[in-house]
């Protein structure tokens, strides 16, 4: 009798519909995050220079430049620097969006539309733009980076530099939400789920 409700069995015998399940479940999840606006990423890279001192080895400047590139991270995120990357008119910004929208609204929007981080032991600080339009993505990181190097030393002082390494470029494919990822997991939550339920019934656990 237990080997006739053994759960490796009763699983291996029920395949198809495990599979079923799972692909049901990854539909859903399409569908579901169909639901959401697509928005693709844009990438840029400046690159914090700290004016080294007389007697100062380059770990300790490096290490200067990533404490400079974390501040960064959190000024980028307030309205100050918006308005300074609004400044910046050799870019063709679209920023209706943000304009139409509360003051607490869109430093919100603004906030995760805008992302940067520290590529700690370099004083290399990358800028991650998120939008629904492609080419809005790309013309807002270089922006941004622009904002950076002409007037982010009004944040860090004058002993700073900060230089573009890398212009902005711009993904094919959408990255938020991402379908791929959302259609795997659930794939694989309907087949555990099924799992679950199986084992229930037949082994009465």
């Amino acid at each position: 009798m237990f080997l006739e409700k053994d759960p490796i069995r009763l699983i291996k015998k029920r395949w198809k519909l495990l599979i079923f399940s799972g692909v049901l479940v990854a539909l859903f999840s399409l569908l579901l995050t169909a639901a959401f606006p697509l928005k693709y990423r844009a990438d840029a890279q400046v690159l914090i220079i700290s004016k080294s001192r007389y007697g100062v080895d380059p770990y300790t400047v490096v290490k200067s430049a990533e404490r400079v590139g974390e501040n960064i991270s959190q000024v980028v995120k307030t309205n100050d620097f918006y308005q300074k990357v609004m400044l910046q008119t050799s870019y063709s910004l679209d920023m209706a969006e943000f304009e139409k929208l509360t003051e607490r609204k869109k430093r919100k929007l603004w906030q995760e539309t805008v992302n940067t981080s520290v590529v700690y032991g370099t004083g290399v600080l990358n800028i991650n733009v998120y939008h629904k339009d492609q080419k809005q993505a790309k013309q807002l990181a270089g922006a941004v980076a622009s904002a950076l190097v002409t007037r982010g030393w009004e944040y860090v002082g004058g002993d700073v530099t900060i230089k573009v390494v890398n212009d902005a470029v711009v993904t094919k494919w959408p990255v938020k939400p991402n379908l791929v990822v959302n259609a795997i997991l659930g794939f694989l939550l309907g087949v555990l789920v099924m799992v679950g339920l199986t084992i229930k019934k037949y082994y009465k656990v």
